[in-house]
């Protein structure tokens, strides 16, 4: 932004100076003839035609200056600079108008001079004399010479016409390519923050990924825990029941045997009134399976 102000700034002076350059010719333009006119025969030392060429240029650098400076007073950093910005280009576009018209005015009153520094020449050629002889040489020595002149510079002025119009495509390209350098700016900065985006992204999905396997590491642990705490379980209560049936088997092969051997005594008294346990011989192992 500091840099646009800058250009503003330079802007303006070449602003002035071309203008203070304009107004000059344009003066001269409208002084045009007459130190030819009174008696001296006096030549001028810039032709009209130069002097037109001239107050053409420097209008063309005006018109120019003014599109650069409509160019940068978007591209300020504050409204109130854009602001004061648009109202002196307003002033310039005025001051310009008035120019062209001034520089038509200072066209006609030349003429006007040079008509009548022309009659004087001829009531001067007509009159005879001195004074008539040397113009009369004057102007065939200088004849020569001020077409010449003339011819130079109006190829010069073309010349810098053809400049002037290149200086302002070449403006022109490098605005164009200043917006496109700020739009390719902003497509990087873009870029960028996506690439982050999917970098954490791309992160998140692997801490995903990683969670997820863990988590079935967990579930396969955990069922198969689960599965050799049923398994356990059922193994111990395969073992009651076995120990179940053989104390059964037990008992009823015992009292099988005393009902063989004509033994009538009730089946209370065979175990001391009721208070003792039958001795049955059941193996350690059992035993321990069925305090479990």
């Amino acid at each position: 932004m500091d840099e646009v102000v800058v250009q503003v700034e330079k802007t303006k002076r070449e602003w002035d100076d071309a203008y203070e350059k304009t107004i000059e010719h344009i003066l001269a333009i409208q002084e045009y003839g007459k130190s030819r006119r009174g008696g001296g025969g006096g030549e001028e030392k810039i032709s009209l035609q130069r002097l037109n060429g001239l107050a053409q240029d420097g209008l063309s650098l005006l018109n120019s200056l003014q599109f650069n400076l409509d160019l940068l007073a978007p591209q300020l950093p504050s409204d109130d600079l854009v602001q004061s910005t648009q109202s002196l280009l307003e002033t310039w576009k005025n001051q310009y108008q008035s120019l062209r018209v001034n520089l038509r005015s200072a066209n006609l009153k030349a003429k006007d001079n040079m008509r009548k520094a022309a009659q004087q020449e001829r009531e001067l050629l007509l009159g005879g004399g001195t004074e008539s002889t040397d113009l009369r040489r004057k102007r065939q020595a200088n004849a020569g010479v001020t077409s010449d002149a003339e011819s130079i510079t109006e190829s010069l002025r073309r010349s810098r016409q053809l400049m002037v119009q290149e200086v302002e495509r070449s403006t022109n390209t490098l605005v164009a390519f200043d917006e496109s350098t700020g739009v390719l700016k902003k497509a990087e900065s873009e870029y960028k923050g996506h690439r982050s985006l999917l970098s954490r992204t791309r992160n998140l999905l692997s801490t995903m990924q990683r969670q997820d396997v863990i988590d079935r590491i967990i579930l396969i642990i955990g069922f198969s825990l689960f599965v050799c705490a049923v398994l356990y379980v059922v193994s111990k209560r395969i073992g009651i029941l076995k120990l179940q049936q053989m104390a059964t088997a037990a008992i009823k092969a015992q009292l099988a045997g005393k009902a063989a051997n004509g033994d009538a005594m009730p089946l209370g008294q065979q175990f001391d009134g009721g208070n003792t346990v039958p001795n049955v011989d059941i193996p350690l192992q059992q035993r321990l399976h069925d305090e479990l």
